[in-house]
């Protein structure tokens, strides 16, 4: 019993030990110059948000991994970095950001969330309204860009959504919207060469996909072949959260990794 409790208040204190130094981090954060500023925009739905269970590690600053706040503030990127809905968690924009730091030396990555949980391919166009979070997806997603735009320099948009369409209502018309989605971005961001990642969507054995679902990541699988600078990233392998549909925290995190490697890849091929 007090084994028990001595462990509760070691935990305590560690978590309000991380807590302090985050918020220690994010009141000196320094911006880098607008060229060493990379910026990436993390679009799509609740896989994209992230619904991993935080821990002690993903509550860790690193004043070279910043993300923007609801608010439009930069801070060192801890998890959760989205404010979609109350249960967003661990995502894998916060590894991602790691790994691409680690990577570049003398380079700030600078995170935008704007995924928003249960979104359809259809609310990320201009205009659209998305009922369940109050929200305009894709209109949102352009503002927070541009305003980050003019202290830093886009470098990649990433994206994780299908789930909401892989329906015999919209899975015909998805490979469409995606490749107009992606033209869109690119031209009302001035980005024509921005490099564009689609991430898998969870393969569960617990929930079989239907043949909506297997159009809808035909989609996504084929994109590199269809449009330039674009990648996919297989999401083999990965665990779900007990859900069967959101990713567990090590998945998000592999699919940070998978990311990464997947943009490291695309730039290497300029």
């Amino acid at each position: 019993m007090h084994m028990n409790y001595a462990r509760s208040i070691a935990l305590v204190f560690v978590i309000l030990l991380i807590s302090g130094t985050a918020a220690q981090a994010e009141d000196s954060v320094q911006l880098p110059a607008k060229k060493d500023f990379h910026l990436f925009l993390l679009v799509g739905q609740s896989n994209m948000a992230g619904r991993g269970a935080v821990s002690p590690e993903d509550m860790l600053p690193n004043p070279r991994v910043l993300s923007l706040t609801k608010d439009r503030q930069w801070k060192c990127a801890v998890d959760p970095i989205h404010f979609d809905k109350s249960v967003a968690g661990v995502g894998l924009g916060r590894t991602f950001g790691i790994v691409i730091a680690e990577a570049t030396p003398g380079v700030t990555v600078g995170l935008i969330p704007c995924a928003v949980g249960g979104s359809p391919i259809s609310t990320w166009q201009p205009g659209a309204y998305y009922d369940q979070t109050k929200s305009h997806p894709y209109d949102d997603s352009i503002e927070r860009a541009r305003v980050s735009m003019e202290i830093g320099t886009l470098k990649g948009i990433l994206w994780h959504q299908g789930e909401s369409d892989s329906n015999e209502e919209y899975c015909d018309v998805y490979e469409q919207k995606l490749h107009e989605l992606i033209a869109r971005f690119r031209k009302d961001l001035d980005a024509p060469d921005v490099p564009f990642i689609v991430g898998q969507m969870g393969q569960f054995r617990e929930r079989p996909w239907s043949e909506a679902k297997q159009q809808v990541d035909l989609a996504h699988r084929s994109l590199p072949g269809k449009v330039a600078k674009t990648a996919f990233v297989s999401s083999n392998g990965l665990d779900h959260k007990g859900d069967e549909i959101h990713f567990n925290t090590a998945a998000y995190r592999e699919l940070g990794r998978r990311y990464a490697k997947a943009f490291q890849a695309l730039s290497d091929a300029r």
